[in-house]
């Protein structure tokens, strides 16, 4: 599994947290809005406000309409389209959550209401071809390209320049980099949930190298400590616990599954085998001991 936290994010977010050193600077002439994502944009919307009576329950299903489902709003009803690519005036979407009568979506009865700025970006959507995306799951990850900066001497990497883009944005400025005895103790605590150890400030600071920071932070993702801190949220969401829960909170010994997920972290496991192997380790050819531990997983719930 890869990895949560590289070096150099955590290089970044220690050494460089912004603040805000003056007012906003001169801005020029506006850029033109970056295109709206359906899963980041447009989905809280409807998911919020409309899938109550036009969503995945069929059971509460109002009109036969899915706004979840492509071509359900295209599909045409009566004539008119809940959705019509390119053409918010012809949407009966629009039409329905700007109505100022018995018509306006949501109704009354649901006690929601669109903001001003919720329906501006439905109807922006909608004009800007009202694409839907997958779950973003099964949606193939896709380098963004490189943004434009003023500072680009300050960008030590492309991941600056993601960074320092937005800083400009919002007339922030980076701080200046931090303390070598504040640098160890943010990440060390970020990485292994413990602070350092008076021996390893003094070995930090007495280390002059340009890369003495890289060096540390690769010496905490080595430490069986790094695995203990990430595996933390992982045992959280699969509900890990060595009793039952329930009624008499009886013993129930699941340490062996905990330490597994601990030393599947250590050990940089590749997210996919991660979840085979707790799913249905025990149903893989000649499964091992660690495999069949691995499905532990499963007893949690």
């Amino acid at each position: 599994m890869s990895r949560l936290v590289s070096p150099f994010v955590v290089l970044l977010v220690a050494a460089v947290l912004p603040t805000a050193l003056a007012a906003d600077p001169p801005r020029d002439e506006p850029a033109a809005k970056a295109a709206l994502a359906f899963n980041r944009d447009v989905l809280p919307i409807l998911a919020d406000n409309c899938f109550k009576c036009h969503g995945p329950d069929k059971n509460a299903r109002k009109s036969e309409l899915r706004l979840d489902r492509q071509e359900s709003a295209l599909a045409l009803r009566e004539g008119v389209a809940a959705v019509v690519p390119g053409k918010p005036e012809k949407s009966e979407l629009v039409r329905r959550i700007t109505a100022d009568d018995e018509e306006r979506m949501p109704p009354a009865e649901a006690a929601k209401r669109l903001a001003p700025e919720q329906i501006e970006i439905l109807r922006r959507w909608i004009a800007e071809g009202a694409r839907w995306e997958k779950h973003w799951a099964f949606i193939p990850p896709q380098r963004p390209p490189l943004p434009k900066v003023k500072n680009r001497d300050w960008a030590a990497s492309e991941l600056d320049l993601h960074v320092l883009a937005k800083l400009e944005k919002l007339g922030l400025a980076p701080s200046p980099e931090a303390e070598k005895t504040t640098l160890i103790r943010r990440v060390t605590l970020d990485l292994t949930g413990l602070p350092p150890t008076p021996e390893e400030v003094d070995a930090f600071l007495a280390d002059p190298s340009p890369d003495a920071y890289e060096k540390l932070v690769e010496r905490l993702l080595a430490s069986p400590r790094f695995g203990e801190r990430v595996a933390a949220r992982w045992l959280d969401a699969a509900r890990y616990a060595d009793t039952n829960g329930y009624q008499t909170d009886g013993e129930r010994s699941m340490w062996r599954w905990r330490d597994w997920v601990i030393e599947s972290f250590n050990a940089n496991m590749p997210f996919d085998q991660f979840t085979v192997e707790q799913l249905a380790g025990d149903l893989l050819p000649n499964p091992t001991l660690d495999q069949i531990i691995a499905t532990g997983f499963n007893r949690n719930h």
